[in-house]
């Protein structure tokens, strides 16, 4: 049996864990080591448990826990060739990580024991940012897609087929609209490299609905121009609107932001 669950998914924030027989990892550490391995401990784990870390991008949301949780819990380290240069260059990881570069797999995949990874790139403005697809040794799969200004038709055919996907419901355009964010801010988290807002993420669930994907989670939620109700209401609504079924064609839930998140079991 295989397990997914988010720990900690928010802007202030994120980091998910996936097991399957033979491996654990995490995706992402962007809260603290202490919090890390709270989220851990309330599955009847530790740090010494997983073998590898993927990142998504080097903004500190995603990893701020990185050099006291690998000093602690050494761990291999994935992400793109850019990502790593940056997070060496100016986090404290300990020398004797192993660091594995992915630009040359990207879609093209590869194998963390039983689970197949295929990174894919996302529009976001970082050194160099990716999703991930997990392929699951029982012939389930796992999509995780935060941190992307829009979901395109490549990340579309990337996920498409996918049992669970966590993607972004980062904001609500009207609470964005009339927050005290500056101007640039706002343009920049609103842009094509910026983040998903509700809306856009509505639409691109729908589309990995019907592409069969059953259970949705709405994650990385922004602190200040979004709500856990909001983001979830919306996206139903907007699924209602186009004949589906609750609980027959789909199944949504939002990620929390300081608690782990319920466990998906595959």
């Amino acid at each position: 049996m295989s397990i997914f669950c988010p720990l900690y998914s928010g802007s202030s924030g994120n980091c998910t864990y996936i097991k399957s027989e033979q491996s654990s990892i995490l995706i992402d550490a962007g809260v603290s080591c202490k919090s890390i391995v709270s989220g851990l401990s309330a599955l009847n784990t530790d740090g010494n448990d997983i073998s590898s870390i993927l990142i998504t991008h080097e903004h500190l949301d995603h990893t701020k826990g990185l050099p006291v949780f690998l000093k602690k819990f050494p761990a291999e380290l994935y992400g793109t060739k850019k990502v790593l240069e940056h997070i060496t260059i100016n986090m404290k990881i300990p020398s004797d990580i192993s660091l594995y570069p992915i630009d040359e797999y990207v879609q093209t995949g590869f194998h963390l024991n039983d689970m197949f990874i295929i990174p894919f790139l996302v529009p976001h403005d970082s050194v160099g940012s990716v999703g991930y697809r997990i392929n699951m040794p029982n012939n389930s799969s796992i999509g995780f897609a935060t941190d992307l200004g829009q979901f395109t038709a490549d990340i579309e055919n990337v996920l498409s087929g996918c049992n669970i996907v966590l993607i972004e419901s980062n904001y609500d355009e009207s609470m964005m609209l009339c927050s005290a964010y500056p101007y640039e801010i706002k343009r920049r988290i609103m842009s094509s490299k910026g983040h998903l807002s509700n809306l856009d993420c509505s639409h691109a669930v729908l589309k990995l609905i019907r592409s069969g994907t059953k259970t949705i989670i709405l994650g990385h939620l922004s602190e200040n121009n979004n709500m856990p109700e909001i983001a979830l209401q919306q996206t139903v609504q907007f699924l209602l609107n186009h004949g589906l079924k609750e609980g027959t064609d789909f199944i949504i839930k939002v990620a929390n932001r300081k608690t782990i998140s319920d466990i998906e079991y595959m």
